[in-house]
C-alpha cells in the first residue's frame, strides 16, 4: 500500500506544480469521467437495491383500493 501512497503524492505534486492554465484541463479531462462513472454506479447499485430488497421474507403485494362506478 505504500507504493500506491508515494505514487499517489507524485502524482499530485505533479499536478499541483502545473501552471493553472494547465492544471484545469488536466482535472477536469481525470475527474469528469471518473466522477461520471461512479455516479452511474451507485445509480445502478441503488436500481439494483430497490428492485431487490435484502429481505429475507416475501412480502405480500398490497391489494389493489376498490375502483367506484362513476
Amino acid at each position: 500500500m505504500d507504493w500506491l501512497v508515494q505514487w499517489w503524492d507524485g502524482v499530485e505534486l505533479w499536478v499541483v506544480q502545473l501552471p493553472v492554465a494547465v492544471q484545469f484541463p488536466v482535472v477536469m479531462v481525470v475527474v469528469l469521467p471518473l466522477c461520471l462513472g461512479v455516479a452511474r454506479l451507485i445509480d445502478r447499485v441503488a436500481d439494483w437495491g430497490a428492485k431487490n430488497p435484502a429481505s429475507g421474507s416475501e412480502l405480500e403485494p398490497e391489494p389493489e383500493p376498490e375502483k367506484v362506478a362513476a
